[in-house]
Formats: C-alpha cells, sequence, structure tokens
C-alpha cells in the first residue's frame, strides 16, 4: 500500500477471484466458466462490431436492452445492461442503499457483496444459514431491510423456491429486494414474474456462466422502470460506455441462439447427476446443487489437501478458507470427458493416501 493511498480503503479486504495460473495447462474447474464454446454465430458477429472500433459504444446499449426485454417479456426500460452481473450489483448497492437503510444478506453467499457494502460505506448484515446450508426464509420475512440473496446460492447451489423468494419481496414492501441469478439457468426458477407483482424487486443475471460469455463480461438488472432510472443516473455519473461494441452484439445472438443455450444447460446438468454420483460413491457429502457446480466434501480427506493436491495433478477446483466451509470444495461442472479425468484423479489421490498409510 502506497503513502497516497486514500484511508478511507485501508482496511479493504478486495474480493479474491479464482486463481487463472499459467504455469501449465489446467482442467479449470475453479471459476464455474462454461465449458462450451458459445454459439458460432457469435465471432463472426464480434469481427464485423469490431470494423467500428473507433467509434464509442452505445452509451444506453438500447439494441442489447431491446433483446434482454423481448426475451423476459420486459420493456427496455425495464433493463439495463452492465459490464458483468458485478457491476449491476454495484450500481444496486450504491443507489439503494446508505446508513439509514443497510443491507442483509446470508453469512456464506458470494464474496462479493461484503466488498461492495465496505467500498461503499454502507452497513450490512449477515445471516446464518442453517445447519444444511439452506436459507431459512423466516429469516428474513418482515425485516424492514434491504436484502442481497443469490439464488441458487453460492457457493452451495442450493436454491430457494419461487414461493419462498416471493415470500420475502411481499413480506418487505418498503425495501429493495435483489436476487442475484446468477446461476438460475441450470435448474432454478427465475424470479423475474415477480416483478409484475412488486416494485421493490431486482434480478441480476449474466452471461458469463449460461451463455459462454465469461470473457466478453456481460450482465444485465432487470426491475421497475423507476428503479432501473435510478441506477442509470449512477452509471451515467461514472460509466456511460460500460458495454462495449463487440459484447454487445455477441449477447444479442446468444439470447437469439436459444435452442443452443439448453441444450448447453441441460448438458451441464447431465453433467452434474453424472459427476455427483460418481463423488457419493467415493463417499463425498455433496449439497443438492441447482448450479453449474457442486459443493463437496470428504472424511477421506481435509478441503485443502484436496485442492491442492488436484492442483499438483492438474485439476483446479475452488477452496474457501473461511473454516465455516474450509471443509468444502466448489467444483465447476465441465464436459463429460473434463469430468471424468477429474473423477480418475480422485481416485488416484485416494490410492495414494491408502499406500502413504500403508507404509
Amino acid at each position: 500500500m502506497s503513502k497516497y493511498f486514500s484511508s478511507r480503503f485501508a482496511s479493504l479486504e478486495p474480493y479474491v477471484p479464482g486463481e487463472q495460473p499459467q504455469d501449465m495447462s489446467y482442467i479449470k474447474l475453479n471459476t464455474n466458466e462454461s465449458p462450451f464454446d458459445p454459439p458460432k454465430e457469435v465471432v463472426p458477429v464480434i469481427r464485423e462490431a469490431a470494423r467500428s472500433i473507433r467509434l464509442y459504444s452505445d452509451p444506453e446499449s438500447n439494441e442489447l436492452r431491446q433483446a434482454i426485454a423481448d426475451y423476459y417479456g420486459l420493456e427496455p426500460e425495464n433493463v439495463m445492461a452492465t459490464n458483468g452481473s458485478d457491476e449491476a450489483l454495484n450500481y444496486a448497492f450504491m443507489a439503494f442503499c446508505d446508513e439509514e437503510h443497510p443491507i442483509v444478506f446470508p453469512e456464506i453467499t458470494y464474496g462479493f457483496y461484503p466488498v461492495i457494502a465496505k467500498l461503499n460505506n454502507i452497513p450490512y448484515e449477515t445471516i446464518s444459514l442453517r445447519e444444511d446450508y439452506t436459507i431459512d426464509v423466516r429469516e428474513y420475512e418482515g425485516i424492514n431491510k434491504n436484502i442481497c440473496i443469490a439464488n441458487p446460492n453460492a457457493p452451495t447451489g442450493i436454491a430457494l423456491s419461487l414461493e419462498e423468494v416471493e415470500q420475502i419481496v411481499r413480506t418487505n414492501p418498503d425495501n429493495i429486494i435483489i436476487i442475484d441469478e446468477a446461476y438460475v439457468d441450470f435448474g432454478a426458477r427465475s424470479a423475474v414474474p415477480l416483478l409484475y407483482r412488486y416494485d421493490n424487486l431486482l434480478i441480476t443475471q449474466t452471461f458469463s456462466k449460461s451463455r459462454s460469455l465469461a470473457g466478453g463480461r456481460l450482465g444485465f438488472i432487470l426491475g421497475a422502470k423507476d428503479l432501473i432510472a435510478d441506477m442509470n443516473t449512477l452509471r451515467n455519473a461514472s460509466n456511460p460506455y460500460n458495454i462495449n461494441r463487440m459484447t454487445a452484439k455477441a449477447g444479442i445472438v446468444t439470447l437469439r441462439e436459444n435452442t443452443y443455450f439448453k441444450n448447453s444447460c441441460q448438458a451441464i446438468q447431465f453433467n452434474r447427476r453424472y459427476t455427483s454420483r460418481a463423488l457419493e460413491a467415493l463417499g463425498f457429502e455433496i449439497l443438492p446443487s441447482s448450479a453449474n457446480f457442486l459443493f463437496i466434501r470428504s472424511e477421506r480427506i481435509g478441503g485443502e489437501e484436496l485442492y491442492l493436491r488436484l492442483k499438483e495433478k492438474g485439476v483446479l477446483i475452488r477452496h474457501f478458507s473461511d473454516p465455516k466451509i474450509s471443509d468444502w470444495n466448489r467444483v465447476t461442472i465441465g464436459t463429460k470427458v473434463q469430468m471424468d479425468k477429474f473423477l480418475a484423479k480422485v481416485e488416484e489421490i485416494f490410492v495414494e493416501q491408502d499406500e502413504e498409510g500403508a507404509k
């Protein structure tokens, strides 16, 4: 830290992204990226858009917002396009949370939420999960505070039902409820239908997971027109050209290629079930996932040790240092070939353990 760094941020602990080591070729099962390329139509559209890269992109992302609105049966004024869903979350926190309006989220969830709150000097509270790592909806009913919930939750992968989400929204009518649906396409129900009935609901989604555009950095937030207008005030005051030309066109194409999108999601769900059964046969405990990852632990090996030994063998998974979940690891679901290699390496580690124990 330099002597010039503002004291406001001296205690800020930034979010730590999944590692991207370059020392060897890894099977990457640590950052929840899609194992599938985007639709083949994306690349030529990006190339064509790049021809005009000397010009600024549309500051309102009108064509993209229209495509998103059409897909969800909304109006463009209900949509703000963002540079990944993290930007959407940041604007939502900035616009609606302050000293008088703190925000609440689960104690174990996406690690970016407390970072955003601290960055913007927003008071926040956390609510513990149940012993089975599920969210207790009753803890959020009528608390009269802003709320942010990832559904499915991360890193557990466990989803709330649409009825449970509605109960939270309905019982807090004077507060903003943010539902982060980064992983919703892999088996959970979206809260988008609730937007027609509740004006205090915001929903964030991303193109990074199910739509194979993690490198494009594209997300969006849906909500009542006046809420979107509030956030656009902040966006235009800080980053008006937030979506580049190539990414905007890529996003539009992926929304049109819906059959490809659904087939990719179905393949990941199949591979998730396949991997879950195989891990259970190896004695792992696995939380019920509606996301493109599994949260796993084993009595045979600690979470950090499994992560390190797999890394040595060229397989990356995600380990968290938080003592509450340090026995667990998050494993992104890839292709069946990738999952077979992962499973083979896990079995190999167990064999090595047995051999080491016999010495």
